[in-house]
């Protein structure tokens, strides 16, 4: 199997490292090292961890109009965004639907890098090409670069021992960095709810500054599987489980990533695909509508289980569901019927033909402690 899977530069360090691999996204990744998913998980919480997610896709785009071509394809404030800062960003489709999210950083110069996720890269590269490949270049950095993140609350202890200038940087700044000699990319941003960075760095040298980062004594390598449930207790969206082209960023409860100047009532309202759609779910609302989850009892509750209410009448549906170590308990989130959706609303999931209690919940569940200075 791993034979017709794609590998990250860092696979080499898996293997040696103990990692039990996995497929994930067509690569041959690592879910978990020998110290296992619950202690990675509440290491990163405690101190830093070390995510490989050089899967992801990296790209360029360069020009004058890059900005503004790019605007085009997401509800999101490119062409006011600052340079040396980053933005979560949402392609939709004609139907208000979401083909991918990604992160959008500006670099000055007419140049912005895109992040998107792995699952997608290939498609949204093409999706980018069609639609706005003649007014800006476009290059796609899949092969070129690696992603590294290192999350948690001392992971500024650790990358300010490599590169002083990052100690000052604040949530969501980007900035190219040297480190050991490389020239690097570095975001304040992540995917766990914890403090951190995520830094683009040439392949040939991401084998190199990983063992780097992995020799400080406060880092631990961190697999796939303590990546979900950090991103779950921060309340966090996967592409392909809790959004798709068939779910719109109102019924993702996204609508705090529609850049205000691009809703209904901005000063450059719409002109990205499926505008007319989200804005008339904005003022009518929606049928569904994804919300926390809190099981009431120790089992844990997956994706895909359904839900019901008290009459045993289908609600809605699990999209993420797993176990929150910080929590000590299991967490959820799903697409409820908006009339169920009201804080601490009593439902049920069916697990193995099983009513498992729940109530709706805020999230995120466990408080994101990013860096705002």
């Amino acid at each position: 199997m791993s034979e017709t899977l794609l590998k990250t530069p860092l696979h080499a360090l898996h293997l040696e490292l103990g990692a039990r691999m996995v497929p994930f996204a067509g690569y041959d990744m690592p879910v978990q090292y020998p110290l296992g998913v619950l202690k990675e998980h509440l290491h990163t919480r405690e101190q830093a961890g070390l995510f490989d997610v050089s899967h992801m896709g990296q790209i360029i785009l360069r020009g004058s109009d890059a900005a503004q071509a790019l605007e085009s394809l997401v509800p999101v404030d490119i062409v006011d965004l600052p340079v040396g800062t980053q933005r979560y960003a949402m392609f939709t489709n004609e139907q208000g639907g979401i083909l991918d999210d990604l992160m959008v950083a500006n670099l000055g110069d007419d140049v912005l890098f895109l992040v998107v996720n792995a699952a997608c890269k290939d498609q949204d590269l093409a999706h980018l090409q069609k639609h706005i490949g003649s007014r800006c270049e476009i290059e796609p950095l899949f092969e070129a670069r690696a992603l590294l993140a290192l999350q948690g609350p001392a992971a500024v202890t650790v990358l300010e021992r490599l590169a002083p200038e990052v100690a000052g940087m604040t949530f969501m700044q980007f900035r190219p960095v040297t480190l050991l000699g490389e020239a690097c990319y570095v975001s304040r941003s992540g995917y766990t709810g914890e403090d951190g960075y995520e830094i683009s760095v040439p392949a040939n040298a991401a084998d190199a500054l990983a063992r780097r980062l992995l020799a400080e004594p406060e880092v631990q390598p961190i697999g796939l599987g303590a990546r979900d449930s950090l991103r779950l207790e921060a309340g966090l969206c996967l592409y392909g489980h809790d959004m798709n082209t068939a779910t719109t960023p109102i019924e993702a409860s996204l609508l705090w990533a529609i850049s205000k100047v691009r809703r209904a009532d901005g000063a450059r309202a719409g002109g990205f695909p499926g505008a007319e759609a989200i804005f008339a779910q904005q003022q009518q609302g929606v049928a569904r509508k994804r919300v926390g989850l809190l099981p009431q009892e120790r089992t844990p509750v997956r994706e895909g289980a359904p839900i019901v209410d008290a009459a045993d009448q289908p609600v809605g549906e699990v999209c993420s569901g797993g176990f929150g170590p910080t929590l000590g308990a299991p967490v959820a989130m799903g697409y409820i019927d908006s009339e169920h959706t009201a804080l601490d609303t009593p439902l049920f999931a069916l697990v193995r033909g099983k009513k498992v209690a729940l109530k709706v919940s805020k999230m995120p569940f466990v408080a994101q402690r990013y860096y705002r200075g």
